[in-house]
């Protein structure tokens, strides 16, 4: 899934609290004339609808390019989001992977209020590893995965998030991108074979060819492998170096509603996912929510990254609530 690279810029945030765990988030008016407060109402993330999403998309079996499982994922996926805005489009694009095989795969794209100019990109993988090429096994190592967490945590956030924004329409627009063949780079034990522009090849095809002629956003967010049991989401230094003050927001947002024990006041490293390419190629601050473990076998990612064990059972419903509160508070903040 992802291409680590083996540098840590060493960087002081200071993160301030920015409001209360509740419905309600107060923005204080900078103003000298001390105008009352804006009250700004921030929908209930419903973790048990984001976990029946994540199980549905586990239901179809590994969702890897070109299987039927892969193509029946896509139909469920198009047709929820159609349940919830009338501006869905999936932009089909081929790629050739590490293997120089040309391969077909669909981006997705559900928005909300596209005729609105301030606009807040929410983006996650939903398509499933080939290869549990870091599992203890060596003989399941070209076996696919479930990828509960490592793509459908992120897609069953966001399609929860949709479900909102249908029933509470924020002052931003937003448009959630699902990008597809993010996660076929080289398997682990031939990745000599391989570069860092083999992954998240859906995102680099969308942010050479958006869906919209230039479209632009304010800032993005990418979700990836948030849902699973006491998960720690730290600061990736790309994040940090294209898109500082969104990090400082999210976090302090985090912090302001008791979620600090998620998202901690700390750094990680540099992780060539699916933001990468947005901030580089298409030039939208974004962020990565992503789980970060140095502490990990593999040393740094979730235990069961890229394992058979990243199964329906890891998902924490605790842990979808943290990552949705969150980022739900933040765009209705804006």
């Amino acid at each position: 899934m992802k291409y680590l690279i083996v540098s840590v810029l060493s960087m002081m945030i200071f993160v301030t609290s920015c409001g209360q765990n509740s419905r309600a988030i107060r923005k204080k008016s900078k103003i000298k004339n001390k105008k009352p407060a804006v009250s700004v109402s921030v929908p209930n993330f419903n973790a048990d609808s984001a976990y029946k999403f994540v199980d549905r998309q586990v239901a179809f079996g590994p969702r890897v390019p070109g299987t039927p499982a892969h193509a029946a994922c896509a139909t469920w996926i198009i047709n929820k989001l159609k349940s919830y805005t009338r501006h869905v489009i999936v932009q089909p694009f081929s790629a050739r992977t590490y293997d120089h095989v040309l391969r077909k795969g669909e981006n997705i794209i559900a928005s909300f209020s596209p005729e609105k100019t301030k606009r807040v990109l929410l983006m996650a993988h939903w398509d499933s590893r080939p290869f549990a090429d870091h599992d203890k096994d060596k003989s399941k190592w070209r076996t696919p995965i479930d990828a509960a967490n490592d793509g459908a945590s992120g897609v069953g956030v966001l399609i929860e998030m949709a479900r909102q924004f249908h029933l509470h329409n924020p002052q931003v627009g937003v448009d959630i991108v699902l990008f597809d063949l993010e996660d076929w780079g080289a398997p682990n034990d031939i990745r000599n074979q391989g570069k860092e522009t083999d992954w998240a090849l859906g995102a680099q095809y969308w942010a050479k060819h958006s869906h919209t002629p230039g479209y632009s956003a304010n800032f993005g967010i990418l979700l990836d492998m948030v849902g699973a049991k006491d998960a720690t989401f730290l600061k990736e230094d790309y994040s940090l170096q294209y898109a500082r003050y969104y990090v400082k927001q999210i976090w302090s947002t985090a912090a302001g509603l008791g979620y600090d024990n998620y998202f901690p006041n700390r750094n990680g490293f540099p992780i060539d996912d699916d933001h990468y390419f947005v901030n580089k190629i298409a030039g939208i601050p974004s962020v990565d929510i992503i789980q970060l473990d140095p502490n990990s076998s593999n040393g740094t990612f979730w235990e069961y990254w890229h394992t058979t064990g990243d199964t329906m059972d890891k998902i924490d419903k605790n842990t979808l609530k943290a990552v949705g509160q969150v980022v739900l508070t933040v765009i209705y903040g804006e």
